[in-house]
This record gives C-alpha cells, sequence and structure tokens, in this order.
C-alpha cells in the first residue's frame, strides 16, 4: 500500500480504455453473473484510475477514465488485457478525542462486513465539468452524509492522503473537522432509523471509533488494505478542526461495485 500526500494532487482525463471482442463478451458474462447473485448491482456511470505519477511540477497527477462499474468485473476475469482500478474517496472523520470514525459494510453491498472509512468511487462529472480536488471533495462530503448522516460542508474537508493499493486502485482521502463522539453516533443512530422507517437497509450496519492500528484487532471482520496504514499515520498526525454542526439524514438504495 502506498500513501502519498494530497494537497498537490492534478487529475488529467484520458479516453476510455478500447476493449477486443473477447474483453467485451467476457465483461458482460461476468457482469451477467454478478448481477445474478447480487441483483442490487448497478452499472451506473464511474471514474475508472489509469494512472498515479509524480511530476516535479505538479506534485502527483492522476489519470481518470469514463467507464460502467461492469469495467471492474474485468480484473477478474482470467486472461482479460484491460483491467480498470478504481478510484474512491473517503473521509477521515474524528472525534474530538483523536479517534477515527469507521463503519463496517451491511450484509447486501459488495463488500459485506468490511471495515473501511466513510467514502465510495467516484463518479464522472458532466461533460465540460472537471474532475479536481473541489469535486471529489464535494463527493466526499456527499458520501459522508449518506452512511453515517454526518452533514459537513465540502469546504470544510481538507485534502489529506493519496493511498494506492496492490491492485492500482485510487483513494483521495480527506480530513473532516473534528465532532463528539456521542454526536456522531447520535447522527447515525437518527440516519439508521430514518432508513429503516422507509424500508431501506443502510449501506452501514456498524461504526466504531478507533485511535490507532491496534484497535483494528478489536473489530470483527475484514477491513481495506488501507485502513492500518491511514492509522498508523494518522496516530502521528492527528487532524484539527472545530466542533459541532448540523446534519441531515440521506440515503443510497443500489449497490455500486468498485473495490478500494
Amino acid at each position: 500500500m502506498d500513501l502519498f500526500v494530497a494537497d498537490r494532487l492534478r487529475l488529467v482525463e484520458a479516453l476510455t480504455p478500447q476493449l477486443s471482442s473477447e474483453d467485451r463478451r467476457a465483461m458482460d458474462d461476468a457482469w451477467d453473473a454478478a448481477v445474478r447473485v447480487n441483483p442490487t448491482l448497478f452499472d451506473g456511470p464511474v471514474a475508472g484510475c489509469t494512472g498515479l505519477e509524480h511530476d516535479a511540477r505538479d506534485g502527483l497527477v492522476l489519470t481518470w477514465v469514463r467507464a460502467t462499474y461492469r469495467f471492474y468485473v474485468l480484473r477478474r476475469v482470467p486472461g482479460a488485457s484491460v483491467r480498470l482500478p478504481a478510484l474512491f474517496v473517503a473521509v477521515a472523520q474524528p472525534a474530538d478525542d483523536g479517534r477515527l470514525l469507521v463503519g463496517r459494510m451491511a450484509s447486501w453491498t459488495t463488500a459485506p462486513g468490511r471495515w473501511q472509512l466513510p467514502g465510495g468511487s467516484v463518479e464522472p462529472p458532466p461533460d465540460g465539468e472537471p474532475l479536481d480536488l473541489a469535486a471529489l471533495s464535494r463527493h466526499a462530503a456527499r458520501e459522508l452524509a449518506e452512511e453515517t448522516g454526518v452533514d459537513i460542508p465540502a469546504d470544510d474537508l481538507t485534502p489529506w492522503q493519496v493511498t494506492r493499493g496492490a491492485n492500482g486502485s485510487v483513494g483521495v482521502l480527506f480530513q473532516a473537522p473534528p465532532r463528539p463522539a456521542p454526536w456522531l453516533h447520535e447522527r447515525f443512530a437518527a440516519l439508521t432509523s430514518a432508513e429503516h422507517a422507509l424500508g431501506r437497509v443502510p449501506e452501514l450496519d456498524r461504526l466504531a471509533l478507533v485511535r490507532s492500528h491496534a484497535d483494528l484487532t478489536g473489530l470483527d471482520g475484514p477491513r481495506v488494505a488501507y485502513l492500518e496504514p491511514v492509522l498508523r499515520r494518522h496516530g502521528r498526525f492527528r487532524p484539527t478542526g472545530r466542533t459541532g454542526g448540523p446534519a441531515t439524514d440521506r440515503g443510497r438504495p443500489q449497490s455500486r461495485p468498485g473495490g478500494e
């Protein structure tokens, strides 16, 4: 797992990878099989990552492409010539005592039982609009609100780290201002109640606050690969900010495969 500083990140759009007829058929067959297993899968637009490089002038350059979620199943197709890594955002939401908020994915999602920071795959902007750090921060703020009930302005999020996993998937992580721990749990409880009242199951079924990577041993279930190194760094450089703020309740009805 690679970690980079996120404050000098530039995003550049490239052309969507061209698939051979064989790869296209294999992708469609694999996607159809995945949908039969999990009918909530949603083949909507997604921004995939095709490169992450250091640049002497810009610091860090991320190359992204427009695709749909079915492109990600090619990573599980033996012999496929195209394997599109995911691009996702996540939020490091600290409590006012320095612990970070982590959530466990619900059983209906593509990664049931997995612990991670609140976040999700990135959707491409409309044609003519840029995908930049400001757009990513808006997406991260929306994910935080939809998954935890913690609703804060995107401008209050600070670029923090960029992660790159063994499969090439890249995550852009933001820091949120600290909030009181009881308030964070109250917002999640309110979101959960509102979703259940509407007949929906929230994307996260449990929240926990962890202070360091050592606390991960107390969590039952798998966790994303970036979580331990991110917590190690968090333990050395604790985020600071103001507390308080209102929240609203929102939800998401479909599962979007990606894979951090």
